[in-house]
């Protein structure tokens, strides 16, 4: 019973109505509102897993899941297994079920990573033989088709025949009685043919009156004539119904016959709209999948920015107040909490949120909080929260409070050991002024007494109150801790912050003064409460302008760290910027070279092609060598500057980073490791002596050995091109393909630098074939065609790795 006041106190119908708006189907919409709490915490944690994976399946899809064609055909399988015959209509909504979570199990298993839908759907069955069937018997009209069964449509046949007989008579008689109808029309009157007739002319056609207007002056009459048709028309469509009868019969038949099957499917897409709503629920709110946690492994309750999800549907749907977030951070030894503060502070509020995120996290929902979201899996959440008086049952105000509690311990039944909570029991506990409706002095200490025994007995208690007493549990017991709601009295209104560690002062003569009531008034309010009490209202006064201040420095502390951030982000993004630049000028210049060197080889290969016509002379082979040694020199690199003369930084200098791309002030000079340290901007770090540089471009000198005098490289010889000879020569013109792979394999392998193949022109098959023999032979590099003046594109240089 105390379970079900709980969830009324706590509005729980209202979220689940909230829940329902974001179901797809029917089925999905009832269950939302009908919301169970499962009752083992791996329930819960099956049940948020399918949230998660609904959630990620749904950024992954364009147009989210869909549950189009899905109906509740729960009743039509009731009626199917009774032997009831089904409609067309029920027939069709059981085939457009089948096809739709056809379809959802084909889009999840399309998917990866989603281990718990696919699970889910494994062994689904849809029946499409099933499906076919109806299709195939039912239209979409929800009617028998004539393919459904050969007699049927035979009758059909009949049927229009018939028909057509008796509108052809009855066009024949408008027509010769043209002058005694009131208009040319055949319609129908209680399935019978008929045509309107003036009433003053009836006995001009002969015929059964079938109906009359309004009027009377015009009567609906079957003429005589075609009585008989009409009759046989009517033992046709008697027969045309008890065909399409048996038609449905036996596709009620077939489908009573994989009920379970059905019923069971129809669960399936239940769970999954659920699940999407919860998903779809949770994006809306903006909230975080939670996390159960274990008190007794230190672990913290985590809820920050933690919202009420009533009141944020509130605000985006009826205009409300923007929702003021509250931080709930609870430390594992902690088991009650006692909230204090002025009415209207936001104290019930509090209880309210957080009872709601307990069970929003154990049906499967998100939690409205910022990452990360920690709470323990709550085995019940009871609350006594509001005003229960009853005039019917005679009841104060403390007699409903008192009655409610009573259920409370009753649910919670006793602890297993003194100080010990029962694992079988982990319960979350929220009282509303505790204590309240009562003489102070006793409500008080019969408060103080309860919350004793729930520390004893319940995980977790939370309770509002307005007894100063209670405040001081906190330094009587560790499992104690106070919090307050924020009062602002320059505005003499609420903020609706929690504040954690300080227990909420009395605001009221403050209040009545600032409101206008005579000073003289309050200051004997004043003596009346006692010096202690005002004492006391200071020191707590104190420590919320402590609090304040020390949340100003921490809100400073926070812009410094996060402009240090950006400052490092910018610093990284100008030395990323730095090295691809290096890199795009490394790589120009690598291509810059081999553009060089190509151009230098052809230039060389023109000189050797020249030696090799006729027999070369002296001065032929003088002027060649010329060449040689000026092709060399124009493509020879250019000896590198020489580096400017070291620098040493000290203190004060200003100097280069080139790693990083700033310029930087030298805090300290190098120590005997060759580290220095520099400021740019807020930043300072150390750095090495050979990272930095002067302005002007100087490199430092390093402190503990000069740099080694820097190799000389001699640069490799360049290579000299390969003459074409005719032992590297392959002359295949005039070869098939085959022979040609045969000649080119033995050659390539003997060979041990450039081959030219002459293939010629012709159709281009055997240059075709030479090329992709070629690319696929092990040895060959790569392959181009030959210079003009060694046979252009009817020869193919190969080139011998």
């Amino acid at each position: 019973m105390i379970q079900s006041e709980t969830l009324e106190l706590l509005e729980w119908h209202r979220l689940c109505q909230h829940l329902a708006t974001f179901a797809a189907t029917k089925l999905g919409a009832t269950a939302a509102r009908h919301l169970k709490i499962p009752d083992s915490q791996s329930q819960s944690q099956q049940l948020l897993e399918q949230t998660k994976e609904i959630y990620q399946l749904e950024t992954r899809l364009t147009t989210g899941l869909s549950f189009e064609g899905i109906q509740d055909i729960g009743d039509s399988l009731e009626r199917a297994e009774r032997s009831g015959i089904l409609t067309g209509d029920e027939l069709l909504a059981i085939a457009t079920t089948l096809a739709g979570v056809r379809n959802l199990r084909r889009v999840i298993d399309n998917q990866e990573d989603l281990p718990i839908l696919t699970e889910l759907v494994a062994d689904l069955r849809t029946y499409p033989e099933l499906e076919q069937e109806i299709h195939r018997c039912i239209d979409e009209r929800a009617q028998v088709t004539d393919r459904a069964s050969q007699k049927l449509g035979e009758i059909r046949t009949d049927l229009r025949r018939l028909r057509s007989q008796i509108t052809q008579k009855l066009q024949n008689i408008l027509q010769a009685k043209s002058g005694a109808v009131q208009e040319q029309l055949i319609t129908q009157r209680s399935d019978r043919f008929v045509i309107p007739v003036k009433a003053p002319q009836k006995d001009a056609i002969p015929g059964i009156v079938h109906d009359t207007s309004t009027s009377g002056a015009t009567l609906y009459v079957e003429p005589n004539s075609i009585v008989p048709l009409g009759n046989q028309l009517r033992q046709i469509i008697r027969k045309e119904q008890a065909e399409e009868e048996a038609v449905r019969r036996a596709l009620t038949e077939l489908v009573a016959a994989v009920k379970p099957d059905l019923e069971r499917l129809l669960a399936i897409a239940t769970t999954l709209d659920l699940a999407t709503a919860r998903s779809r629920y949770s994006f809306w709110l903006g909230a975080n999948p939670p996390r159960f946690i274990q008190r007794q492994d230190n672990e913290i309750i985590t809820l920050r920015n933690l919202r009420h999800p009533l009141l944020v549907w509130q605000q985006q749907h009826e205009q409300g107040q923007p929702v003021v977030p509250v931080d709930l951070l609870i430390s594992p030894q902690i088991r009650v909490v006692t909230i204090t503060g002025p009415n209207t502070g936001g104290k019930t509020v509090t209880l309210k949120t957080l009872g709601l995120a307990a069970l929003m996290a154990k049906v499967g929902l998100f939690v409205p909080a910022r990452e990360p979201v920690e709470i323990p899996w709550f085995d019940q959440v009871l609350a006594d929260i509001g005003d229960e008086q009853s005039l019917q049952q005679s009841l104060s105000t403390f007699s409903g409070h008192i009655r409610r509690i009573s259920r409370i311990l009753e649910a919670l039944g006793s602890g297993e050991a003194e100080g010990e909570v029962p694992t079988s029991n982990s319960a979350l506990v929220l009282l509303d002024e505790v204590g309240a409706g009562t003489d102070p002095v006793e409500g008080s200490a019969l408060a103080i007494a309860l919350l004793q025994y729930l520390a004893n007995h319940a995980q977790l208690t939370i309770a509002t109150t307005h007894f100063g007493e209670l405040k001081a549990l906190k330094y009587e017991d560790d499992r104690f801790e106070n919090a307050s709601v924020e009062f602002d009295e320059s505005t003499l209104s609420p903020t609706y912050r929690l504040l954690w560690g300080i227990p909420g002062r009395s605001n009221a003569l403050t209040i009545a003064l600032r409101l206008g009531l005579k000073p003289e008034v309050v200051e004997e309010a004043k003596t009346q409460v006692g010096e202690a009490t005002d004492e006391v209202n200071q020191v707590i006064a104190g420590l919320e302008a402590q609090r304040r201040r020390q949340e100003t420095k921490a809100a400073e502390a926070q812009s410094l760290l996060q402009q240090a951030e950006r400052l490092y982000k910018e610093v990284s993004a100008k030395a990323a910027s730095l090295e691809e630049r290096e890199s795009s000028l490394r790589a120009s210049q690598e291509i810059t070279v081999k553009q060089a060197i190509a151009q230098a080889k052809g230039e060389i290969a023109q000189v050797i092609r020249h030696l090799q016509k006729g027999t070369p002379t002296a001065q032929e082979a003088q002027q060649a060598t010329n060449a040689l040694n000026q092709i060399g020199q124009q493509y020879q690199p250019a000896t590198p500057a020489k580096p400017k003369a070291g620098f040493m930084p000290k203190v004060g200098d200003r100097v280069r980073v080139p790693k990083l791309g700033q310029i930087a002030d030298v805090i300290t000079a190098p120590n005997e490791d060759g580290e220095l340290s520099v400021r740019f901007g807020l930043m300072k770090m150390t750095v090495k002596l050979q990272d930095v540089e002067s302005l002007d471009g100087q490199k430092a000198e390093p402190i503990v050995k000069p740099k080694p005098a820097p190799a000389v490289v001699t640069p490799p010889p360049q290579s000299v091109p390969e003459i074409r000879t005719s032992q590297n020569t392959i002359d295949l013109r005039g070869k098939r393909v085959a022979d040609a792979e045969y000649i080119l394999d033995k050659a390539i392998s003997e060979a041990t630098g450039p081959v030219w193949i002459i293939h010629g022109y012709g159709t281009g098959k055997l240059r075709q074939g030479v090329h992709t023999f070629l690319q696929q032979h092990s040895r060959v590099n790569n392959y181009e065609p030959a210079e003009q003046a060694d046979g252009g594109t009817g020869v193919t240089v190969a080139h011998i790795k």
